[in-house]
């Protein structure tokens, strides 16, 4: 299984990190997870295209995870295509409509099919997936593949994330600020560091992702922060960076 992180960013995006969305690949499956601003570029660079993504799995409903939803529907439309399925938590089928009430003249573009998933095992674009439900400010699913990936949204650090995660051989964190950042809904490195020693979590690699810019600079220190708990391999996910697990 291939992962490529199209944005490591945040709300506040960097030059370098746009906004949230990886893609999972697997013999002829293809998925985005989450479609934030920039994400649409991002699958041309890649060179997965937006033409190859057929369905999305939104982790929640936040702007920059979603702001390019309607642009790829718009572009996959105008490329001749003719489905798009969008998987994510309750009141996606609400989030959609109320997009396509606004641009209306997108309605009917294309197949467009809507379902919601919650914490349970599901299927989507071929890929058997399991969810959980997050600490965020909004309801919001981390997602796990197998024993390869789980990519843990936006979160607080707790150790029932950890677990969720446990023999996977990737786990995708959300590390957004620094230590000396008092944030809510999002850890720092040391929240993160001890959640993952706390739960004895199996993982090969911790990507940490959903960067803010307080984060330039400063990755050795929070890594450092992470090693003063947690000892397993932890790594700064990078736009553009494909990974096999």
């Amino acid at each position: 299984m291939r992962v490529t992180f199209l944005g490591t960013g945040s709300a506040m995006p960097t030059g370098e990190r746009y906004q949230t969305g990886l893609v999972v690949e697997d013999d002829d499956r293809t998925l985005l997870v989450d479609c934030g601003s920039g994400i649409l570029h991002r699958l041309q660079q890649s060179g997965v295209g937006y033409e190859a993504i057929s369905t999305v799995l939104l982790t929640h409903h936040h702007l920059d995870h979603v702001a390019d939803l309607l642009p790829l529907l718009k572009a996959r439309w105008l490329a001749g295509e003719d489905h798009l399925e969008v998987v994510g938590p309750a009141g996606t089928k609400d989030f959609v409509d109320d997009l396509l009430g606004v641009h209306d003249y997108l309605e009917g573009r294309v197949d467009l099919q809507v379902r919601e998933v919650g914490e349970h095992g599901f299927e989507a674009a071929g890929f058997e997936i399991e969810g959980f439900e997050t600490r965020h400010s909004v309801p919001c699913l981390a997602y796990r593949f197998g024993d390869a990936v789980t990519f843990g949204a936006d979160s607080e650090a707790f150790e029932g994330l950890a677990n969720f995660a446990d023999g996977c051989s990737a786990l995708v964190h959300d590390c957004s600020f620094p230590d000396d950042v008092d944030v809510d809904n999002h850890p720092t490195p040391t929240q993160l560091g001890r959640a993952l020693a706390d739960s004895e979590t199996r993982v090969e690699t911790v990507f940490l992702t959903h960067l803010y810019p307080h984060t330039d600079g400063r990755h050795e220190e929070m890594l450092q922060s992470i090693e003063a708990a947690y000892d397993g391999d932890v790594r700064f996910a990078e736009d553009l960076r494909s990974i096999e697990v």
